[in-house]
C-alpha cells in the first residue's frame, strides 16, 4: 500500500476515531443501495468494526469496478466484528415510499446484528428506533470507513440477487443493469410490461409507453 493511500485511508476513519476517542468500543457503519432502480429492493447493511479497515481501495461502492468490490466484500466480512443485510421489498417501497422503506431496510440490518454496537454511523439519515447513539454523515458512504464498508457489501450481495432474477425473469436485462432505467431496461418493459420485481409506483414503470424515454430507440 502507497503511502498516499495510507493517508487516504486515515482520513477516511476521522469519524470511526472520533467514536474511538470518546469511548465506543464496537462502533457500526450502516448503509443502503437501491433507491433508484425501477425493479428489485432497496438492500442495507449494518457493519461492526472495533478497530481500523486499512483496506486498499475501500471507498464509496458507486466509485468501485464490480471485481474489486468483491474483492473488498470478501475481506471486510473476513475482518468486520458482525455484519448484517436488511431488506425492503418492492411492494414495501410502493406501499411505503422509498426513503421510509430504507430506514425500514436499515433497521432491519441494525435488528439483525449478533452484537449490539455502541456507536451507529449511518449514511445521510436518521434510523427510527435504533437504541443506540447514532450520527448521520450526509455522503458517509465517501467519508467513514464503516459506511463504505456497508456501502460495498450491501451493493454485492444486491447485485448478486438481481443475477439470479435475471433467470427468473428472462428478457428484462436485470444481470447487466440491476434494475436502474437504462435504455434496454425501458425497452424491455415497453416490450414485456413489469416483472412482479418492479416497483409499480415509479414512473418509467407506469407510463403505458417508453418511446419519449427511448430517445427514438427501436423497440
Amino acid at each position: 500500500m502507497t503511502a498516499k493511500e495510507r493517508r487516504r485511508l486515515q482520513r477516511l476513519h476521522a469519524y470511526e476515531r472520533q467514536a474511538w476517542d470518546a469511548g465506543a468500543r464496537l462502533l457500526c457503519g450502516v448503509d443502503e443501495v437501491g433507491r433508484g432502480p425501477l425493479a428489485g429492493p432497496v438492500v442495507a447493511c449494518a457493519v461492526v468494526i472495533r478497530e481500523p479497515l486499512y483496506l486498499e481501495g475501500l471507498n464509496d461502492s458507486k466509485v468501485l469496478p464490480a471485481v474489486r468490490r468483491e474483492a473488498l466484500c470478501d475481506a471486510i466480512r473476513a475482518q468486520a466484528v458482525a455484519y448484517a443485510l436488511g431488506w425492503a421489498t418492492p411492494g414495501e417501497i410502493d406501499r411505503m415510499n422509498i426513503l421510509t422503506a430504507s430506514k425500514l431496510a436499515m433497521g432491519r440490518a441494525l435488528s439483525s446484528l449478533a452484537v449490539t454496537p455502541d456507536y451507529v454511523l449511518v449514511d445521510a439519515v436518521h434510523i427510527p428506533e435504533c437504541a443506540c447513539p447514532q450520527e448521520p454523515i450526509t455522503d458517509g458512504d465517501a467519508k467513514s470507513a464503516a459506511i463504505a464498508a456497508a456501502s460495498i457489501i450491501a451493493k454485492v450481495f444486491r447485485d448478486r440477487w438481481m443475477d439470479q432474477c435475471d433467470a427468473l425473469y428472462p428478457g428484462y436485462g436485470f444481470a447487466q443493469h440491476k434494475g436502474y432505467a437504462t435504455a434496454e431496461h425501458l425497452a424491455a418493459l415497453a416490450r414485456l410490461g413489469p416483472s412482479p420485481i418492479h416497483r409499480r409506483t415509479y414512473a418509467p414503470v407506469q407510463a403505458p409507453s417508453f418511446d419519449f424515454l427511448l430517445d427514438g430507440a427501436a423497440l
